[in-house]
């Protein structure tokens, strides 16, 4: 501030509101569920509610690469995007996702990041994330630009123990639900 006291004429001090902190119109829901019942969980939020722009984050490509082939074995139109990924393939299923072509897409944090695409419904953290700060980034991937959007994290044996963490990032509890036992029914496998 000194230096622009000394250059300029009655300056301001603009404060930007910090990239690290959730965004209020982000509906954040957290269900305790076991590892072997996430994709379940997944399966039968997606479908049973009729979401059309989902982004699903997992920590790891081959998490990533496996989810994708369930959802779309199963009959969901989704994609993938990960460092396995060639480039001239991220491009062309962002502009898939971004057109309403893919219904799912299932991202690890890396290639998530600078996903800029309004109208996204739903953020699901298949995994928790390992660093506080890409909660953030994972979740702000919907409720932008004004628009309401929803958060779900997933929390199993195998990575709950980040969410003390996440919450302390966050400045505020989230609590834990149980999930409906009804969005843990098996998935039946499409026929085509």
């Amino acid at each position: 501030m000194n230096l622009a006291k000394q250059w300029t004429t009655d300056p301001s001090i603009v404060e930007i509101e910090s990239l690290n902190v959730a965004s209020d119109n982000v509906e954040q829901h957290i269900y305790a569920v076991a590892g072997a019942d996430k994709y379940k969980l997944l399966y039968n939020l997606v479908t049973d509610n009729g979401w059309e722009r989902v982004m699903v984050f997992a920590n790891r490509k081959d998490e990533v690469r496996r989810i994708e082939e369930r959802l779309v074995r199963d009959g969901v139109n989704a994609a993938q995007l990960s460092g396995d990924v060639p480039q001239h393939k991220r491009i062309k299923t962002l502009e898939g996702f971004r057109e309403g072509k893919i219904r799912v897409l299932v991202a690890t944090d890396v290639a998530g990041r600078g996903i800029h695409i309004d109208g996204i419904s739903h953020v699901i953290n298949f995994t928790l994330p390992e660093v506080p700060d890409d909660y953030v980034h994972r979740i702000g991937r919907t409720g932008r630009a004004g628009a309401d959007g929803v958060s779900i994290s997933f929390a199993g044996e195998d990575d709950s123990y980040q969410l003390p963490a996440i919450e302390e990032k966050l400045g505020r509890k989230i609590s834990c639900e149980t999930p409906p036992t009804h969005l843990l029914r098996a998935v039946v496998r499409q026929t085509t």
